[in-house]
């Protein structure tokens, strides 16, 4: 019997930013793909629901805000942590009421920190 590896879906703008992330999550073994702006994130949602999504708020095309709207107007349902620049308690907010699980500013972020927030919400 086979048992289907875990998944994560990034969302994320910045190369550099998003090939860190995972690299730091394939290091676990788990399966990543990576999705340059929100659309092509909706895209790969509607493609293959991952086990966890981590979403920027700041992309091109669609932002992180219409990505979880959508996500629940499609009834798209996944863990999601969101790696943002943006540190204001009223998006932090705005996301928790859209079931964000986890809330992270990139730049106070470290590579643990945000393995064991992932490595929570995978099931």
């Amino acid at each position: 019997m086979t048992t289907k590896s875990r998944h994560v879906l990034i969302a994320e703008d910045a190369k550099f930013i998003g090939d860190i992330m995972g690299k730091i999550i394939r290091q676990h073994g788990v399966r990543v793909t990576i999705a340059r702006n929100g659309q092509e994130a909706l895209e790969a949602l509607e493609k293959e629901l991952p086990d966890l999504l981590l979403l920027d708020l700041l992309m091109p095309v669609l932002d992180g805000h219409g990505v979880l709207l959508a996500m629940k107007k499609k009834k798209l349902h996944c863990p999601v942590i969101v790696v943002s620049n943006i540190s204001d308690k009223k998006t932090r907010d705005k996301c928790k009421g859209m079931n964000v699980k986890a809330y992270f500013v990139k730049s106070d972020m470290d590579d643990d920190e945000l393995w064991h927030a992932i490595e929570k919400y995978l099931p």
